[in-house]
């Protein structure tokens, strides 16, 4: 339970981006799975995960501000 929760509180964003962008995209699968190898199998994944993670959070933030400007 423990790992569940931490996977789920790490990797929340990832998850939200399989069910949004990939039901069905192959794709979109097949590049989230190599962005997660490149961060656990590489020596400077650390620093990418970092990097992926500001990405994410930027992509979230344009989203809110546009659904926002909508409304």
């Amino acid at each position: 339970m423990r790992h569940g929760f931490f996977c789920l509180g790490c990797c929340w964003m990832l998850m939200g981006l399989l069910f949004v962008g990939g039901l069905m995209n192959v794709l979109w699968i097949a590049v989230l799975a190599l962005l997660v190898l490149v961060e656990k199998t590489l020596l400077w994944g650390g620093r990418m995960s970092h990097l992926i993670g500001i990405v994410l959070v930027l992509i979230v933030w344009e989203t809110v501000t546009l659904a926002s400007a909508a409304f």
